[in-house]
């Protein structure tokens, strides 16, 4: 079959399970999985989704239906939107949806869901950032030393690397506006206003909207306020676009929202949002403060389970303001790179062990998709899922390793959002001792995943360890 072939018959069931295109309100993609949002979540058969080739699991998290592909996920939603007849992050009317009672699970599935709707387009943006930041770590005096912080290339990196961060607000504003339905440049606009110089440079005066006392807050590199703001704008831009005659809508309804917006964001829910994220982020600090390389260990032994429940994405959240504020992070951040590995060491353990050839084959394609292209589901539900034991190897891997790195105060000063081998140069920024720590820490993690995984990862008896 054909390499579109397949992704088109695989996308061609995936729609047939979730109830068709009338039952979509929104489809987008992460980096592995196709993510729903349905109108009757009754629908999909969660068991009979996992039986169709191609797809290596399901989880229903944050409101949505995600439905793990794996890094052929961008062709499969491609097709995906080619054969349903609808648009790359077209969002479709809800009113038809169902109200459902508004539960404590269902107001946190919504944070959810609105975070990593906000957040899961904008990771390109990290991405480059990431790179060019790293550039200037490596060849800078900080590591290399190949060029001095007055090269133009330095110069050029820093600034370009900076960019993406500092300006990460205008790139949320238009993010979120599409996940809540509110126009996108109308997001880009707030998200603008936010960052403005002249705005900014009032810190620490004092300063009124409309004669309302506002606390000036620097939203450079900052998540939350712009999420909040933009969620109440879509409110405020749906009213607006709904009582004004349409002759005169296209010309007030933006100006409209705007200066409604402006107290609401500059006053109230900037100010909320920041004060929220610094709360959260200095907890997370806290917490890795008093846990020590303890909490390290326990993060890399634990965090792969967060990403099978999906709630891994908001502690990304906060990680951005950790480095936005601190500029480095040794605990969350360095437990996920334990807990990567360790995932790495389960798919070699069960590699090397398992005496199936199509198993054999599936087992290392897993650990290259990983070490390549950053993609943990594929070895997490293949392998750990499916034969439940490995787990012990991944649980034990991210747990020894990031016991090491812990103890040795390893940190990250770069965040990059990948977890391929590319990822391990997130340790560059604090001399070379602090990479060559993280890289021997995330080694361990392989070395002891691998071991446990071979040893006590099967049974004897199973019948994919005596062969074909």
């Amino acid at each position: 079959m054909a390499r579109d072939e397949k992704f088109t018959k695989l996308a061609e069931e995936v729609l047939k399970e979730v109830g068709d295109k009338e039952n979509i309100m929104n489809v987008t993609h992460c980096a592995t999985r196709l993510r729903f949002n349905l109108k009757d979540e009754t629908i999909p058969n969660d068991e009979t989704l996992k039986g169709i080739k191609g797809v290596l699991g399901v989880i229903r998290a944050g409101g949505q239906l995600q439905v793990i592909i794996g890094q052929d996920v961008s062709k499969v939603y491609d097709e995906f939107c080619n054969v349903s007849g609808l648009q790359n992050n077209s969002v479709v009317n809800e009113a038809d949806k169902p109200k459902g009672k508004t539960t404590i699970k269902s107001f946190l599935n919504g944070i959810l869901d609105a975070l990593s709707g906000s957040l899961v387009p904008a990771i390109p943006v990290i991405t480059a950032s990431a790179f060019f930041k790293m550039l200037a770590a490596i060849l800078g005096p900080t590591m290399l030393n190949l060029i001095s912080e007055q090269n133009d290339f330095y110069v050029l990196a820093t600034f370009v690397g900076d960019a993406g961060f500092y300006f990460f607000p205008v790139i949320i504003g238009y993010t979120s506006a599409k996940k809540f339905k509110a126009s996108p440049i109308m997001g880009i606009l707030l998200g603008a206003i936010m960052l403005h110089p002249t705005f900014t440079g009032l810190v620490g005066k004092t300063f009124s909207v409309y004669g309302i006392p506002c606390s000036v807050q620097n939203y450079g590199s900052t998540i939350l306020p712009i999420i909040l703001s933009v969620w109440v704008m879509s409110y405020v831009e749906r009213f607006f676009h709904k009582h004004l005659p349409s002759a005169l809508r296209s010309v007030f309804a933006p100006a409209f929202t705007i200066g409604v917006m402006l107290p609401i964001t500059l006053c109230v829910v900037g100010p909320a949002g920041s004060f929220l994220g610094n709360y959260i982020g200095n907890g997370i600090i806290a917490i890795g403060a008093v846990t020590g390389f303890l909490g390290v260990a326990i993060i890399g032994a634990t965090f792969e389970f967060l990403v099978i429940s999906g709630m891994h994405m908001i502690l990304i959240t906060f990680l951005f303001q950790i480095f936005a504020t601190a500029g480095h992070e040794n605990f969350v951040a360095v437990g996920m790179a334990a807990a990567t590995y360790a995932v790495a060491g389960m798919c070699l353990g069960a590699a090397l062990r398992i005496k199936n050839s199509e198993q054999k084959s599936l087992s290392f394609g897993f650990l290259i998709s990983l070490l390549v292209g950053g993609i943990t589901e594929p070895g997490l539900y293949g392998i750990g899922i499916r034969y439940k034991k490995p787990l012990l190897g991944l649980i034990s891997g991210g747990f020894v390793g990031g016991l090491y790195m812990g103890i040795l105060h390893v940190g990250h000063y770069t965040l990059i959002p990948s977890t391929n081998l590319v990822g391990l140069l997130a340790f560059t920024g604090n001399g070379v001792g602090n990479l060559v720590n993280g890289i021997i820490g995330c080694i361990i993690s392989v070395i002891v995943s691998a071991v446990v995984t071979y040893y006590f990862g099967f049974d004897k008896n199973d019948p994919i360890v005596k062969g074909n």
